[in-house]
């Protein structure tokens, strides 16, 4: 089993939270994290009919049943035990009583929110990073391979190839997903807007356009990406809010969680292809940033990722504050180094003033050395 880097933040939480609610996409692992973390702990899955009737119909009975804690799994499946959930805590708030785990954030959040305001705490669970690959002694030789294959846990322990797993993926849980959340009148519609989505993998998001291209309403292509970000399926990297120059863009940038899935949405189906995409730079782009998501989340921290572009379209894909620093980070797909890599971040230096050390470049190559005090770090290196 692959030791997951989170399961050291959820016990801290369970140290001063009498509930923990762990998030994410479905299949990232949640239910393993859960169980592995908390081995003696009583599980009830709420995606069981019969348990969810019965939390249903007697949730103050089942909630007694386990009065030493439980894991309650899909949680969002039956709500009302959300509220029962609040009684049972404050008459006993013991840290770590209880674990929630729900796949669609946005659900979750909301009856968490509503019902436990401050007697929970978050942890949100995206599937495997390369760090933890690394860590189980996982082979990872080439980078377009890798990003193809994506991170899903199923992918490592079933004999199962990728093409497959996303194949049905798509149709089982984004589109379910979303269904049950928003009534989609036109599922074809819909898939040509995550397509359209995929497409958009790295550029700044056009709601209208892209509503346009889809053929529906601003305000549906909008609730669309909102239901796609909080089921875990893309993320949104906010333009710098301390911007140095006059900042041109309001608008954040869209990125997909896991690369295997993008690239079947893409319809690319193998390393060569990916590499010959004339969207490779921003899948390789997507797959660094959602590493670096992954990394500050796994450790519970906020993300707080930005990217940068001034008045003349210098962009610097990654900035975030360390401390007093502002750290920056340029993503490239190339495997040979050239010193145009550095163009960007020499000019993002003379309008912040930061030193070269808080520059880095990730790309898709092998050598690891430092150019003028900047970074140049191979693409499986990727840690905050």
């Amino acid at each position: 089993m692959i030791q997951r880097t989170a399961e050291a933040t959820l016990h801290r939480l369970a140290k001063g939270f009498p509930v923990i609610c762990v998030t994410g996409p479905r299949q990232s692992g949640k239910t393993t994290l859960a169980r592995k973390a908390f081995p003696h702990k009583s599980y009830l899955s709420l995606e069981d009919p019969d348990i969810a009737r019965l939390a249903r119909e007697d949730p103050r009975g089942l909630l007694d049943r386990y009065k030493g804690g439980l894991i309650l799994d899909e949680a969002q499946a039956v709500p009302e035990i959300f509220v029962y959930l609040k009684t049972v805590i404050d008459k006993d708030t013991t840290p770590g009583r209880y674990i929630v785990t729900g796949s669609q954030q946005f659900n979750l959040l909301n009856h968490v929110t509503e019902s436990l305001a401050g007697r929970a705490a978050f942890l949100t669970l995206y599937p495997f990073s390369v760090q933890e690959l690394k860590g189980a002694e996982i082979t990872i030789l080439d980078p377009f391979e890798t990003v193809l294959k994506g991170f899903y846990p199923p992918l490592f322990d079933r004999d199962v190839t990728p093409y497959d797993w996303y194949t049905n993926y798509i149709s089982s849980y984004i589109e379910r997903d979303v269904r049950s959340v928003i009534n989609v009148k036109d599922l074809g519609q819909f898939q040509t807007f995550v397509k359209m989505c995929a497409s958009r993998v790295g550029q700044l998001v056009n709601l209208s356009a892209l509503a346009m291209d889809c053929g529906t309403t601003h305000n549906t292509a909008k609730a669309w990406l909102s239901v796609l970000e909080s089921s875990g399926i893309i993320f949104f990297l906010k333009p710098y809010h301390n911007n140095f120059g006059k900042r041109l863009v309001k608008s954040p940038k869209i990125y997909f969680i896991d690369t295997g899935l993008l690239c079947r949405l893409l319809g690319i189906n193998d390393a060569e292809q990916l590499f010959l995409h004339p969207n490779r730079g921003n899948v390789f782009e997507s797959f660094v940033v959602a590493e670096m998501l992954k990394n500050r989340l796994n450790k519970g921290l906020t993300p707080e990722l930005y990217f940068w572009r001034d008045n003349t379209g210098t962009e610097i894909d990654v900035v975030y504050e360390d401390g007093k620093v502002i750290r920056s980070v340029e993503i490239k797909s190339g495997k040979t180094f050239t010193t145009d890599f550095a163009s960007g971040l020499e000019k993002w230096m003379r309008y912040s003033g930061e030193a070269p050390e808080t520059c880095s470049i990730i790309y898709a190559g092998e050598m690891e050395i430092k150019m003028k005090g900047i970074a140049l770090k191979k693409w499986d290196s990727v840690d905050l």
